[in-house]
């Protein structure tokens, strides 16, 4: 039977590409010059660090804007509020793997609710989804995709 599981996964190369072109936008800008700034990547943790709030705010921004590049999804990003200790000012940025169980439990209500011929159960921090015809499936892909379930969803493990 043809199934696809339901993911929330952000690519750990792809995030060290986004993390390395923000900073090399950060040492190019004008307005940084001269001003220690800096990302630091640990795991599936960025940790923005610069000497105000606004530069943080940039920062912020900067990142965001290279992750799109990288084909990863903003959402993914949790900011946690900005620590100011001496002269710098940290941000922690943590990018969220993986889908909760309430997630998971929305996800299934979700394709009940629409009532197509297939079958959904919770695997984990994924969702597998099967069915008879490859139609349904792509037509369950087409109704996640236009919901919001507070991750972003990839579909993975595609079998026919």
């Amino acid at each position: 039977m043809p199934s696809f599981d339901v993911v929330s996964e952000v690519d750990l190369h792809a995030l060290t590409n986004a993390v390395d072109q923000a900073g090399r936008i950060v040492t190019n800008r004008f307005d940084f010059k001269g001003v220690e700034a800096s990302f630091e990547r640990e795991e599936r943790r960025v940790v923005i660090t610069a000497e105000a709030e606004f530069q943080v705010t940039q920062m912020e921004d900067m990142l965001r804007s290279a992750l799109v590049k990288c084909e990863i999804d903003p959402a993914a990003m949790d900011c946690a509020d900005m620590e100011t200790s001496g002269k710098q000012v940290r941000q922690v940025v943590t990018l969220k793997h993986g889908l909760d169980s309430a997630q998971c439990k929305s996800i299934v209500k979700r394709i009940k609710d629409a009532k197509m011929k297939v079958q959904a159960q919770v695997q984990g921090e994924q969702v597998r989804v099967t069915g008879k015809k490859r139609d349904d499936l792509q037509a369950v892909m087409a109704l996640l995709r236009e919901e919001d379930f507070g991750a972003p969803l990839q579909f993975t493990n595609f079998r026919d």
